[in-house]
C-alpha cells in the first residue's frame, strides 16, 4: 500500500520511519522476533565476492559487454 504525500508516514525521515517500524516489529513479536527480522533483512545470504568470481574469472571485457548486450543497445 502505496501512502500518500500528505499522510504522517511522508513526513517522517528515512531514520524515524526505520526506528519506528521496528519499534512496531518489537512490540508485535518480541525482542527475538525483531533479531530474527533484522538477521533475516539485513544480513543477506551467500558470499557475493566469491560468487562473482566464480562468474568473471577469466571473462574480457569483450566478454561481458557481449552478455550485457551492450554493443548492440548502447546506454542513453
Amino acid at each position: 500500500m502505496i501512502e500518500a504525500a500528505d499522510s504522517p508516514i511522508a513526513s517522517l525521515s528515512d531514520e524515524e520511519f526505520e526506528r519506528r517500524t521496528l519499534d512496531a516489529i518489537q512490540r508485535e513479536f518480541g525482542l527475538g522476533g525483531l533479531a530474527r527480522f533484522l538477521m533475516t533483512f539485513r544480513s543477506g545470504k551467500g558470499d557475493y565476492t566469491a560468487e562473482r568470481h566464480q562468474w568473471l574469472d577469466g571473462a574480457t571485457i569483450e566478454e561481458i559487454e557481449r552478455e550485457l548486450g551492450s554493443n548492440d543497445h548502447p546506454a542513453p
